[in-house]
Formats: C-alpha cells, sequence, structure tokens
C-alpha cells in the first residue's frame, strides 16, 4: 500500500513538473506592420522630405528590431517599398492573416502660423463734396505686413480608434484623402462617408472588443517616448477618419513620430539616430505590452477562440460597404 501511494505521489510530482516546463502559450503570433502612404501618395511634406520615405525608414527598422526581440513572433508589412498599397487592401491583408496587433507608422504636420506685422500709417488723400464745396481730406490708414512662420509644434502621439470621439476632423480627412482618391474607390468602398454616423456605428460593433488593448499600447508607446527625452503628446482618440484603425479586427495603433513640419524634428526623422530610436520605442512598448498580456492573462489563444467568427466579421464589415451601395443602386 506504501508502495502504491509513493508511486502516486511521484507521479503526481512528475506529472507537475512537466506541466510547469510546458511552453507558454504566446500572446502575440502575427504583427502587422503598415509603413503609411507610399508611391503617388507622399503624406506630409517638409522642407525636404516626404512622410512616406519616413515612414518606411522607421517602419523598415522596426520590424528589424521586432525580429530580434520577439524572433517567434511573424511580422508582416503592407508595404517594403515605394508602392501605394490602397487602405482598403492593407485592411484586408491585416484581417485576413489574423493579425494580433496592428501597428501604422505616420509622421505629423502643422500649418505655418501666420502673422500680421504694423509697418506704419499711410496718408491717403480724398475729396468729399462737389464744385466749390469740394474740399480735400487726408487720413491715416494703418499699413501691415503679413507673412507666415514654420509651426513650432513638435512631439510625438499614439492614436487609437474611439467611439465617443468627436475633434481632429481636419487630421482624419488628411489620413484618408488618398483613400477618396484610389481609382477603385466606389468598388473596394462603396458610395460610403467614412465620418458617418452608420459608417461610425459599424467600426464601433467591430472595434469596442480590442479598445482596451489598444489603448494599454498606445500608452506604453508614449511612455518609451518620453523616456528618451521625447516631447510626448499623449496617447490619444480618433471618432473620425483613419480607415486602418476602424477596418482592423485587432488590437490597433497609429504612431505619429514627430512633425515633418518643424525642421529640428524634420532632421531627426531623417537622421538613421532618429528612425533607430523611435523603432525602439515601439519595440520596447510591443515588448511591455506582451508582459501586460502576460501578466493579465491574456494570451493569442485565448484571442483566436472566436478568430473564425472574427475573420468573418471583418469581412462582413468591409463588403457590408459594397452592399450598402448594391441596395441604393437597386433603389435607384
Amino acid at each position: 500500500m506504501l508502495k502504491k501511494t509513493l508511486a502516486l505521489v511521484s507521479l503526481f510530482l512528475v506529472g507537475t513538473l512537466l506541466f510547469s516546463f510546458q511552453e507558454k502559450p504566446k500572446v502575440l503570433r502575427t504583427i502587422i506592420i503598415d509603413a503609411g502612404h507610399g508611391g503617388k501618395d507622399v503624406g506630409a511634406r517638409g522642407a525636404f522630405s516626404y512622410e512616406k520615405d519616413i515612414c518606411l525608414g522607421v517602419a523598415t527598422r522596426l520590424g528589424e528590431q521586432l525580429a530580434r526581440t520577439a524572433p517567434d513572433v511573424k511580422l508582416l508589412f503592407t508595404r517594403t517599398d515605394d508602392s501605394y498599397p490602397e487602405l482598403h487592401t492593407r485592411a484586408r491583408m491585416a484581417n485576413q492573416n489574423k493579425g494580433d496587433l496592428f501597428i501604422s507608422i505616420h509622421v505629423n504636420a502643422a500649418p505655418p502660423v501666420q502673422h500680421k506685422e504694423f509697418t506704419g500709417n499711410k496718408t491717403v488723400v480724398s475729396y468729399v463734396g462737389k464744385g466749390k464745396k469740394r474740399k480735400k481730406v487726408t487720413r491715416q490708414v494703418p499699413q501691415y505686413r503679413y507673412y507666415s512662420t514654420p509651426n513650432p509644434a513638435k512631439g510625438t502621439e499614439t492614436y487609437i480608434w474611439g467611439a465617443h470621439k468627436n475633434e481632429d476632423k481636419e487630421i482624419a480627412m488628411r489620413e484618408n484623402a488618398p483613400m477618396l482618391a484610389e481609382e477603385n474607390f466606389q468598388q473596394n468602398y462603396g458610395d460610403v462617408d467614412v465620418n458617418s454616423a452608420d459608417f461610425i456605428a459599424l467600426s464601433l460593433l467591430k472595434t469596442k472588443q480590442f479598445f482596451k488593448r489598444s489603448a494599454t499600447l498606445a500608452g506604453l508607446v508614449e511612455e518609451e517616448f518620453a523616456k528618451v527625452g521625447r516631447v510626448s503628446r499623449g496617447q490619444r482618440q480618433r471618432q473620425v477618419g483613419i480607415w486602418v484603425l476602424q477596418a482592423t479586427a485587432m488590437p490597433s495603433v497609429l504612431v505619429e513620430t514627430g512633425y515633418i513640419t518643424n525642421r529640428a524634428e524634420e532632421d531627426y526623422l531623417n537622421s538613421d539616430k532618429g528612425q533607430e530610436e523611435i523603432a525602439n520605442c515601439i519595440t520596447s512598448a510591443v515588448k511591455n505590452y506582451m508582459g501586460w498580456l502576460e501578466k493579465n492573462q491574456i494570451s493569442a489563444q485565448q484571442g483566436l477562440t472566436t478568430g473564425v467568427q472574427k475573420q468573418k466579421d471583418a469581412e462582413a464589415f468591409l463588403n457590408s460597404i459594397d452592399a450598402q451601395e448594391r441596395r441604393r443602386q437597386t433603389v435607384r
């Protein structure tokens, strides 16, 4: 009896030991890296560079660093050269590959600051009255010089899609402008207003389950930027626009890496040192994000338990745009 008991205890201990050495479920299996703009869409313009080139440089370096930091994670890029994958294509590519994380790299811009400077008065002569009553009248008219200077705005921002925010419409419209210019826009998106209540409602149904994870990563990215001395303008939400945030069925962030309209930042964004530092900050944030997932027992397996349904939901979301247009055509 004693031998049997000892055998059972031994078996239990061995089983427990083997179980403890089992590989933990991966919290991330696939990361999609999106270099914003590209090809015909140059994005924001600086004094000597385009946004599209900075995005590609940072995205490439980010991929290299993530490959070293998380070698078991599959990395996919929406573009690896100076091409323009349509925003519709980027979203489908991310969804069809069942990404666990979508990181979009962008560069910010700010309009020039307008100035009005008083330069003195000008004597203006005019006449009033008629005939003998006609009189010469002089008056002083202030003169101004109008000019603009580069906007001093600088720093980083990391965006997620938020359902209750309504600011930053101008920024969102700028980011979505390339989509509206695509030759097959009607075919891919239908007659849809990406800022409409209907479209936002569809997006909300798809993205609300990923809000916490997206927000967590956005905060971690901005923390890393602050650590290296960058001006962090914080994590933000956009309700309107930003197709790649609305149409990707996974936690998604859009990182504005700096202001190309600030000459000092433009130099930094184009430098090897700057791009390496930006990529390193995002990589560190992803590493911390993975730790957060593990701590909260949010595994990739958990995320994939309804993976097939999520995939169907994502496809349905994109296809619903086409369906709306077909219904309109039928009514007409």
